[in-house]
């Protein structure tokens, strides 16, 4: 169980320090024969910063919890 709070509390960080990311997918448009055309697509994905608090939380509270029960 630390180890999970230690996990959530460290998720919840970077997601509330950054919230989304980018990645690029390449498409192939046109194929013809020899030559071919790709083209390039930037997907963002982004999340509230408030997710990112919840987790801490939910970090810190099951580290609490472990450690009562210790």
């Amino acid at each position: 169980m630390k180890n999970l709070g230690i996990v959530l509390l460290a998720v919840g960080i970077i997601m509330t320090i950054f919230t989304g990311f980018t990645f690029v997918t390449k498409k192939k448009v046109v194929d013809l024969g020899p030559v071919e055309i790709n083209r390039e697509e930037k997907t963002p994905v982004y999340w509230s910063p408030i997710t990112g608090a919840v987790l801490m939380a939910l970090g810190v509270i099951v580290l609490v919890v472990n450690k009562r029960k210790s």
